[in-house]
């Protein structure tokens, strides 16, 4: 990052933090010290989860992030991580990211699918979650 006063050197273990980076500082009020708070308090993929479920109260338990902040990201990292990152839910590679992305790929939009989700038992196995998942967006 350069400024009028200072040149200053920030590394990342791989290019998807990196972006993620970019991404973070690109938002008012976030700067080089909340973006690197926020990326060594959870991984790309989990932000990138957070984002797409809307999940406030997992940016508020990162330090330094307060309730407005964490609205703020939600809304502005909306559709960016996802698509600019490659994706990175799939490499969470629990049940319910295997879930999202499923719904994902049968045309769901990322509202219904996180809603669906969200009324899904936390320990569902993939496929118990897909039928069910399915079936609440069938009501």
């Amino acid at each position: 990052m350069v400024r009028e006063d200072a040149q200053i050197l920030y590394g990342f273990a791989t290019s998807t933090e990196r972006e993620a980076f970019r991404e973070l500082i690109k938002i008012s009020g976030v700067g080089p010290r909340t973006a690197l708070s926020v990326l060594s308090g959870m991984d790309v993929g989990d932000l990138a989860q957070a984002v797409t479920l809307q999940e406030a109260g997992r940016l508020i338990k990162v330090p330094g992030i307060g309730k407005k902040t964490a609205e703020r990201l939600l809304l502005e990292l909306k559709g960016k991580l996802g698509a600019d990152l490659g994706a990175p839910l799939g490499a969470v590679g629990d049940a319910q990211s295997d879930i999202l992305q499923a719904l994902l790929a049968l045309g769901y939009s990322e509202k219904e699918a996180a809603a669906a989700l969200k009324a899904l038992p936390k320990d569902v196995g993939v496929s118990d979650g897909i039928k069910l998942a399915l079936k609440s967006l069938a009501k």
